[in-house]
């Protein structure tokens, strides 16, 4: 079931573009929603520094280096993977928020008892420091999934940046 409010995405860029503040993206279970969403907002061309989907543990390992053991050991949706996710597209797109998104979105990945289907993993860089974020949906409808997962990301996004905006001692800069 839908929310009633969904995230304001043009106060989003509007707060990354009042603290210049760039963006990039690596995800995996949401295809490339999150960014697709952002592109009709106006001044997403000055902060969204780019993005990458990456929906194949293998494409996790060569686009971001994701270390093989770290897919093995935990698999490719976990805290980990979406942690090495985040730190490998700041290697690559050294903005200063960095956002990776990994889950279940669907039936065949690596499913367990304590992880889900509709269990979603969420890493945001920002002021040289890691925000995980674990969300569990219920259902098994990939879009729906989807879209749950892509909102979450936005929400957390959100909240983040109304704290470094309410916080002007906490505005250092990502280490790169």
């Amino acid at each position: 079931m839908p929310k009633s409010t969904e995230p304001d995405l043009e106060m989003l860029v509007k707060l990354c573009l009042q603290h210049k503040l760039q963006l990039a993206l690596a995800e995996s279970c949401t295809c490339g929603l999150v960014a697709a969403q952002l592109a009709p907002v106006q001044g997403i061309s000055e902060v969204l520094l780019g993005s990458v989907v990456t929906y194949h543990a293998e494409a996790k390992q060569k686009l971001l280096g994701v270390k093989k053991n770290t897919l093995t050991t935990y698999s490719a949706e976990s805290q980990q993977t979406t942690n090495e996710m985040a730190q490998g597209l700041h290697r690559q797109l050294p903005a200063e928020v960095c956002v990776a998104v990994t889950g279940l979105c669907g039936p065949g990945a690596s499913e367990s008892p304590d992880k889900p289907v509709g269990t979603v993993f969420v890493t945001i860089l920002l002021e040289g420091r890691a925000h995980e974020y674990r969300e569990e949906f219920p259902g098994s409808d990939g879009e729906q999934l989807r879209q749950q997962a892509t909102t979450l990301v936005y929400e957390k996004l959100l909240e983040l940046l109304k704290l470094y905006q309410a916080d002007p001692s906490k505005r250092t800069a990502l280490s790169k």
